[in-house]
């Protein structure tokens, strides 16, 4: 990891941590407050001017209704009480009381109203007080902006602080924190330089929470080198201004000043609070050299500041070390928990779902995705209610695996718990039904919504898409434009895809030229991938190459793919080669690619070609993946290797396969000789290896497992041949079952000999 200035760095320039752990006393960590709770603690208190008794709260607002009237300074205290509280009726009658007895006119007084108000979540009470004020101070001006930031509102807070400055007031610097802190919320690095310029101007840049707040300010706004310039020129630095620059360097995305930036903070003698420890994880997470051995040596050094037990730091450890791929690290810091909280299964399941579009390869995305329902299954034995985040990440890996039985087990669990008023939740659901084939519960989960986003519409168009309904996706798509809602770029590839499969040249053309000229979308490779495939579906090929000459985009690896593939059905040799030369120019990554290209080659005996194709994936060094296929059945997942024999019901299925496949010889099918690249294989076996590609072998065991009349739902870690795809076909009619297979590409759905798909696109 020497690109990083990381724990396990070498070199005089930058210090090892590990010297500097050495000298470190074995004291733990004495944390301080989070960040926001130290600024608050600096914020301006308003306190009374004159000593008085304690007095009961309760009996306190008993007597302001019997009309008692009491020294104004009683009030401040009481106000408090009812910020403490966080009760806005009790703020009310306070106030009422003070009108009553005049005690509203001294500013002392009314500033501290407007203070309970804001705290207590009420801005239009707060600035409906602040109008009435005689008189006003900038304590007052302060408390108010500060209370719009509070409560999410920050262009008040600004407008406000330029009433401020136009009424005459100084700003001291709480305001300018505040302030600052709006910018941040609304990311305006303009107006966050003038008011750096006014902080500079005033004499309060050196105050140790403006350096923090400026730091935070540019780095929230994209500035990294003015945040750290903020920083160096602080006069005081304590751990919340380190921990503010820390985060800058993780927000900004440069891990490696950053962890550079704690090593000086060491030095300095500052010790790390929770904060700043969790801060430093998630530059390890954003490194792109991330070692396991350096993020251990760091969860040694939060053992040893006493940090690993404080949920915060815990969490992000765990997300540390899924980062790196080390699962068993990750699961073990809650094993060996003597208690843990739902935040924390909750960082670990959704910490393995992201990773699920990360992983090495097929089978490290399945042992990701099995151990994230792992962890789920723990929760549930814990007696710990899951929340809506936790519906939510379980549901990502359910749609992962197809695992529809679990699926639906945990929407009984939400609907138990009542979360599915939450569209995200919601959601997720329609989505796992509809990527797990099961188009009626889908439609009925999105039916059950008591509100809908765009996202939540774009799911239902593409889950009715993918499962072969396009009258349905064309129709939900207008339903949603009449309802109102502003489509996105993914709600017009959901619509061009079902116009595509059900090759509606006017419609899709109407709905590309809508989404440019009426709602102003730039066209994506999604959208020119959809309307090339349209086109070749029809065998219009000539029509496909002028629909790209005419957009004037360049075709990525995806369009030529389907451009070769629909020229090789349709029987135009000469501009399939021609895409292959276009496509081995763009130098792609998959195997899948390549081995569309050699099947080309092979069948029109260019023997030069194919080996100038194996040559390139051999300098490319482009990895072989063997044909995987997984299914999930009563809670367990399954998964099978072409012509693989590894299974206790290994005799069974191979005796159930060749049965069908003889009964669809009765019916008319002829096997395939397509030869198949497979990992290593020689050519020779590779036409034995079609007869029993792992899909093959997974629907065979879900039939003799799968209970008679429900679907079988099968995963692919490559895109189907024609010899699976056209038994798969038959096997639907010959057991009369539904047969759902979802490969790398498509998604197919057979049921009566008939695919979703349209029969196209699946490789030769």
């Amino acid at each position: 990891m020497a690109s990083l200035p990381s724990l396990a760095l070498s070199g005089s320039s930058i210090p090892k941590l590990d010297d500097y752990l050495r000298k470190i006393s074995n004291n733990t960590l004495p944390f301080e407050k989070d960040p926001s709770s130290k600024h608050n603690s600096r914020e301006p208190e308003i306190r009374s001017r004159t000593s008085s008794q304690p007095i009961d709260f309760k009996q306190a607002l008993q007597l302001l209704k019997e009309g008692t009237e009491f020294n104004r300074t009683i009030y401040v205290p009481l106000l408090h009480q009812c910020i403490k509280s966080n009760c806005l009726s009790s703020a009310k009658a306070i106030h009422s009381h003070t009108i009553r007895t005049g005690c509203c006119s001294d500013p002392y007084v009314a500033t501290a109203i407007v203070n309970a108000y804001t705290k207590c979540g009420s801005t239009n009470h707060a600035q409906q007080a602040f109008d009435e004020m005689s008189e006003r101070n900038v304590i007052t001006w302060t408390a108010l902006i500060n209370g719009y930031v509070r409560n999410s509102d920050p262009q008040n807070a600004v407008k406000m602080f330029i009433k401020m400055l136009e009424s005459g007031w100084e700003p001291v610097s709480f305001t300018f924190w505040a302030v600052l802190n709006a910018c941040c919320d609304l990311y305006n690095l303009k107006l966050g330089e003038q008011i750096h310029a006014y902080i500079i101007k005033s004499g309060v840049s050196s105050i140790v929470a403006m350096g923090g707040s400026l730091s935070n300010m540019y780095s929230k706004c994209g500035n990294l080198e003015s945040a750290i310039k903020s920083f160096e020129c602080s006069e005081f630095k304590d751990v919340v201004t380190w921990t503010a620059i820390i985060s800058a360097c993780a927000d900004s995305g440069n891990p490696q000043l950053g962890l550079r930036m704690f090593i000086d903070m060491l030095h300095e003698n500052i010790w790390p609070n929770r904060v700043t420890l969790s801060s430093v994880a998630s530059l390890f997470c954003a490194s792109q050299d991330l070692l396991l051995g350096s993020t251990k040596q760091y969860h040694a050094f939060c053992i040893k500041c006493g940090g690993e037990s404080v949920f915060q730091v815990r969490n992000s450890l765990m997300y540390m070390y899924l980062k790196c791929g080390a699962i068993e690290d990750a699961t073990r810091l809650i094993e060996n928990m003597t208690s843990f909280n739902l935040v924390t299964i909750n960082s670990l399941i959704a910490g393995l779902s992201k990773m699920m579009g990360s992983g090495k390869d097929d089978m490290d995305l399945y042992s990701i995705r099995v151990e994230a329902l792992k962890v789920f299954k723990r929760l549930k034995r814990s007696f710990t209610k899951p929340d809506m985040f936790t519906f939510t990440s379980v549901l990502n890996v359910c749609t992962g695996l197809m695992a529809l039985e679990c699926g639906t087990q945990i929407h009984a669990q939400m609907v138990k718990s009542g979360v599915l008023s939450d569209i995200v939740s919601s959601t997720s659901l329609v989505n796992m039904y509809g990527k797990c084939g099961n188009i009626e519960d889908a439609m009925k989960a999105f039916s059950e919504m008591q509100a809908r986003t765009v996202v939540s519409w774009t799911t239902m168009i593409a889950a009715y898409s993918q499962n072969g309904r396009y009258k349905e996706a064309i129709e939900s798509f207008e339903e949603m434009l009449a309802a109102g809602v502003n489509p996105t770029l993914v709600s017009f590839i959901g619509v061009l895809s079902a116009c595509s499969y059900a090759c509606l040249v006017d419609k899709a053309n109407y709905y590309f030229k809508l989404m440019k000229d009426h709602y102003g979308i730039e066209p994506d490779t999604g959208h020119y991938a959809c309307m090339v495939d349209m086109f070749v579906r029809l065998g219009r090929i000539t029509d496909a190459f002028e629909f790209i000459e005419r957009e004037n985009f360049e075709p990525n690896e995806i369009i030529w793919c389907i451009l070769i593939a629909g020229c090789r059905s349709h029987g135009n040799t000469s501009l399939a080669f021609y895409a292959a030369e276009r496509l081995l120019e763009l130098k792609p990554k998959k195997i899948e690619t390549y081995v569309l290209l050699l099947n080309m080659y092979k069948s029109a005996d260019r023997w030069q070609d194919v080996s100038r194709v194996r040559m390139i994936i051999k300098e490319e060094n482009i990895p072989y993946i063997r044909d995987r296929s997984w299914i999930a059945i009563k809670g367990k997942v399954k998964f099978f290797l072409a012509s693989g024999r590894s299974h206790s019901e290994n005799d069974d299925i191979f005796d159930l396969l060749e049965d069908l496949i003889e009964k669809a010889k009765g019916m008319g099918y002829e096997p395939y000789q397509a030869r198949y690249a497979s990992e290593g294989e020689e050519e020779k076996k590779e036409t034995k290896l079609v007869r029993h590609h792992s899909e093959k072998l997974a629907v065979a065991f879900g039939l003799i497992n799968v209970s008679y009349g429900e679907p079988i739902r099968v995963l692919k870690n490559i895109s189907m041949c024609k010899d699976c795809h056209t038994l798969l076909k038959l096997f639907s009619v010959l057991t009369e079952r539904e047969i759902i297979v979802r490969d790398s590409k498509r998604f197919h759905k057979f049921k009566e000999g008939v695919c979703s798909c349209g029969d196209f696109g699946v490789s030769t």
